[in-house]
C-alpha cells in the first residue's frame, strides 16, 4: 500500500519552503540566537559627530583642511560613520543575551516571543525570496561573468 510520500508528486517550489526553514531556525534558537544592545537615534549621531571632529583635526594637523581638500567632508563623513559602527558593534557584542535569558527577563512563560520570531523569520524569507524572483530577468547577463571563458585560451595551461 503506497504510503503520503508517493503522493506528493514533485517537490515544491523553494517558497513553499519557508515552513520549513523557519521551522529549523527557532528549533536553532536556543543555541544559535543572542540578543544585542543597539545604539540608536541621537547616541548614533553623537558618537559619529565626535569622530568627524576628531577625524577633521587629525586631518588638519596633517596640513589636510577643506581649503586644500574641497571634498574631504565626503571622507570625513565616510570615515566617522565607519568608526562609529565600529564601536557600537564591538560594545553590542560584548553584551549578548540567548533567548531563554530573555524569556526569564521579560516573564515570557508562554514563548510569545519565540511566536513572534517565528512569524517575523517566515514573512523576511518570503520577501526575500520573492525579491530574488523579481530579478530573476537579470540573472543570465550577471551570472555570464561566472561562465567558463571561451576561445583558445581558455584550455590552454599557463
Amino acid at each position: 500500500m503506497p504510503n503520503d510520500k508517493d503522493n506528493r508528486g514533485p517537490a515544491p517550489p523553494i517558497s513553499n519552503h519557508a515552513d520549513g526553514v523557519t521551522g529549523d531556525l527557532v528549533r536553532l534558537m536556543p543555541r544559535d540566537l543572542v540578543f544585542v544592545m543597539r545604539f540608536m537615534g541621537e547616541s548614533q549621531y553623537r558618537l559619529q559627530s565626535h569622530f568627524q571632529d576628531f577625524i577633521r583635526a587629525e586631518l588638519a594637523a596633517g596640513g589636510v583642511t577643506p581649503q586644500t581638500h574641497p571634498m574631504i567632508h565626503l571622507f570625513i563623513e565616510s570615515h566617522a560613520i565607519l568608526l562609529r559602527d565600529f564601536v557600537f558593534s564591538g560594545v553590542s557584542l560584548t553584551r549578548q543575551f540567548r533567548v531563554d535569558e530573555i524569556e526569564r527577563l521579560t516573564g515570557d512563560t508562554t514563548s510569545m516571543i519565540r511566536v513572534d520570531i517565528w512569524d517575523q523569520l517566515k514573512s523576511h524569507i518570503e520577501t526575500a525570496e520573492k525579491q530574488f524572483q523579481s530579478q530573476a530577468d537579470t540573472l543570465p547577463k550577471l551570472l555570464s561573468a561566472f561562465e567558463n571563458p571561451t576561445g583558445p585560451a581558455a584550455g590552454e595551461d599557463k
